[in-house]
């Protein structure tokens, strides 16, 4: 099998190469720099790709690429950057793979949890309506331009992804450090709820996915078992033997962090990957405690 891998040096799609190595994939990278070597296609979210017709032949595309939402405060250019890069650059993809003569037969495109916005305690389906923040409206156009895909006939997976776990980077790499030092503590009222999913079932997710033809339209990648803020907190500092008692505050986060401290550390969303489920998907790490202790080692 060749796939198309967009994102492909980002957290997950590191680990993605290794899984499609050890399957025997043949891999064409899209990156922004001057390629290399026969495995990499020069691409851009302006622009698109600078020779498409090698993409003739790829059999399944794995469309991962988008600006980092986090950081400090969102400005308005943080905004249009992440904004853009999404739904531009998904825009790019599906119109180069859909005037392929030989089109792949599957296209993954990377989405969030971030579609259901904020929700309380409500528990959320593949079948809940997005919800109305600045980061679910950007979902909603982002999955409009990658299921274009799917009206060029070529089955379409939205990957609606929650927290990944991993040291490497992304939530939990950027806890480590203060919690390691014993800094680290509840953010706001710890009842919020946290989605996320171990780097490994991540992996599994999309290959799952790329393998299973009964599976198209929009998948939740997410543990069956969220957790609140306060439990996710009280877990990494167990399996880090450090103190949590210093919490941050609702007033601080959005005093420091602005839009973007309340829609990543405020919000809160119970998700549930009922479509996995009901397809007889199995998760190796649903267990949180586990599920840490895997990712830091």
């Amino acid at each position: 099998m060749k796939v198309l891998i967009t994102g492909a040096s980002g957290l997950v799609g590191t680990e993605l190469q290794k899984s499609f190595t050890q399957k025997g994939y043949e891999m064409l990278l899209a990156s922004r720099k001057e390629p290399t070597d026969e495995r990499h296609i020069q691409w851009s979210i302006e622009e698109g790709f600078s020779e498409p017709a090698k993409l003739e032949g790829i059999d399944a595309v794995v469309h991962l690429a988008g600006e980092n939402v986090s950081g400090f405060r969102w400005t308005d250019e943080k905004k249009k950057a992440i904004r853009d890069s999404r739904v531009l650059g998904t825009r790019n993809v599906v119109d180069a793979i859909s005037k392929l003569k030989n089109k792949p037969k599957v296209f993954v495109a990377s989405s969030a949890i971030g579609f259901y916005g904020e929700r309380g305690d409500e528990e959320v389906t593949e079948s809940s309506a997005a919800g109305d923040n600045f980061l679910a409206g950007v979902c909603k156009e982002w999955e409009a331009e990658s299921r274009r895909a799917e009206d060029a006939g070529i089955r379409t997976v939205l990957l609606r992804t929650g927290i990944v776990l991993s040291k490497d980077g992304g939530a939990l790499g950027t806890m480590l450090l203060p919690f390691k030092l014993g800094v680290g503590g509840v953010v706001g009222s710890g009842k919020q709820w946290m989605s996320w999913i171990s780097m490994d079932d991540e992996i599994a997710v999309i290959n799952y996915v790329i393998e299973n033809e009964n599976i198209r339209g929009a998948v939740n990648s997410a543990s069956p078992h969220p957790v609140t803020n306060h439990e996710f907190t009280k877990t990494l500092g167990e399996v880090l033997y450090r103190p949590t008692f210093l919490p941050l505050p609702e007033f601080a986060v959005s005093m420091v962090f602005g839009e973007m401290g309340d829609a990543l550390l405020l919000a809160s969303t119970k998700v549930m990957p009922k479509r996995l489920e009901d397809a007889g998907f199995e998760f190796k790490y649903p267990d949180l405690k586990t599920a840490i202790q895997h990712a830091v080692g």
